[in-house]
């Protein structure tokens, strides 16, 4: 991916000296001119195309948008009810994934959305341990965290 946008950047810069236009506007044209010639010379370049990376990433986050104004308003609605009747307790969240970087990232995604806390990860880095405030189903709440947040980081680090 890093040699994909280091060749479009080239692209670009190249585009602006043969074009003796040293703007922003000229940049951009080749910028988007090399995004072109990589599309189409994808299969000789080594990785996958960047774009499509990029695009994960941004859905990514947008799944985390998604996520945690969905569990702030369960978590506000659980607050104002006038006789609080929740089921919190920790369970364990077996996964798939290998890398200290992409358990990292779901450990903290789940801590930042409301409601869930990441407490600890076994020490063969299998299993995550995460409080959560209200889980009337710990298999839902597993199936839940493994099909949106797991999936979505494995298809934007593999």
């Amino acid at each position: 991916m890093a040699l994909q946008i280091i060749l479009n950047i080239l692209i670009a810069a190249l585009w602006m000296f043969l074009w003796e236009s040293y703007d922003f506007q000229s940049f951009f044209t080749g910028y988007l001119v090399g995004m072109a010639l990589l599309f189409f010379l994808r299969r000789f370049v080594p990785d996958a195309y960047y774009l499509e990376r990029v695009w994960k990433i941004i859905t990514l986050i947008l799944l985390f948008i998604k996520e945690l104004v969905l569990s702030t308003w369960s978590v506000v609605k659980l607050a104002y009810k006038p006789k609080l009747k929740v089921e919190p307790g920790i369970f364990a969240l077996p996964t798939d994934l290998k890398s200290n970087w992409e358990i990292t990232l779901l450990a903290n995604l789940i801590s930042l959305t409301p409601g869930t806390l990441s407490v600890a990860v076994s020490d063969d880095y299998t299993t995550i341990y995460i409080h959560a405030m209200d889980m009337p189903d710990v298999e839902e709440e597993i199936n839940d965290i493994k099909n949106t947040f797991e999936r979505a980081i494995m298809e934007v680090t593999r």
